[in-house]
């Protein structure tokens, strides 16, 4: 905002080289948030559960992976895991988590929330994770993922400025880890304004003509091989003249379509 006020008073042709110069510096920065996220694995046990992380990182285009204190075997056997183990070969080991985040502006816990007194801010996933994408603007920003079986402890939660949930039912609060990392990162990947983007081109129709057509052909079928009740002809016809009308046939199968009850018709003489 302030680079905005500060050419608003340059000249007109200033201005518009200032303004070049901005959208290139903003389009390397985007390129860059993904790069400040560091996901932090804290005491994880599971090997099935640190792979589908990873996996889920990559999935999203997040490649900073930390772990703290990671049960050895586990990690051992998670970086075969398919589609991540080159982001698991370069994740980064801490002894601990204030090790994991010290180059971190903001540092962010995950957790279900369940019967713990919490001392923190606490927000819904769609909500932290706009906070978030805002934060990685800024620098570096730490998501931290406890373990399978606890979750991060006190301690661990003493390093973070707020928590962030996912909104799951009360009968069962607690997600898969592996899950979890991957809904925190679709949110904070994902484009809100794709939501709103304009749809594709419809495809056409079928005509009004090659509907009714399609009718009378699939009314004398069912006519010809006894379906219908001659006492009920009418209202059969109606029936299936609205249940035609339903299918929204497009203008392109139209014609497979009469092509298919021309086959049936002759078939049944």
């Amino acid at each position: 905002m302030r680079y905005d006020q500060d050419i608003s008073t340059d000249r007109k042709t200033d201005r518009k080289i200032d303004l070049t110069d901005r959208k290139i510096d903003l389009t390397d920065r985007k390129i860059d948030l993904k790069d400040n996220l560091r996901v932090v694995l804290v005491e994880t046990r599971n090997p099935l559960n640190i792979g589908a992380s990873a996996r889920a990182m990559a999935n999203f285009g997040f490649s900073r992976l930390r772990v703290v204190n990671p049960y050895d075997v586990a990690f051992r056997e998670a970086r075969s895991a398919v589609g991540a183990a080159p982001l698991l070969k370069a994740a980064e080991e801490f002894a601990s988590v204030a090790d994991a985040v010290a180059d971190c502006g903001l540092v962010v816990g995950t957790t279900s929330v369940g019967h713990r007194e919490l001392l923190h801010p606490l927000r819904r996933l769609e909500f932290g994770a706009r906070l978030i994408g805002r934060a990685l603007a800024r620098g570096p920003v730490a998501l931290l993922f406890g373990s399978e079986k606890f979750g991060l402890n006190n301690d661990d939660l003493s390093h973070c400025l707020w928590l962030m949930r996912i909104p799951t039912e009360p009968v069962d609060l607690s997600m898969n880890l592996g899950q979890a990392v991957a809904l925190c990162l679709y949110e904070l990947a994902r484009d809100p304004k794709a939501a709103t983007a304009k749809p594709p081109k419809r495809t056409a129709r079928a005509s009004a003509g090659e509907t009714e057509q399609l009718t009378l052909m699939l009314f004398d079928i069912l006519r010809k091989s006894g379906y219908t009740n001659p006492v009920t002809e009418g209202s059969t016809e109606e029936k299936v003249r609205r249940l035609v009308r339903r299918l929204d046939i497009a203008g392109r199968d139209a014609p497979v379509l009469l092509g298919m009850l021309r086959q049936i018709l002759w078939k049944i003489g």
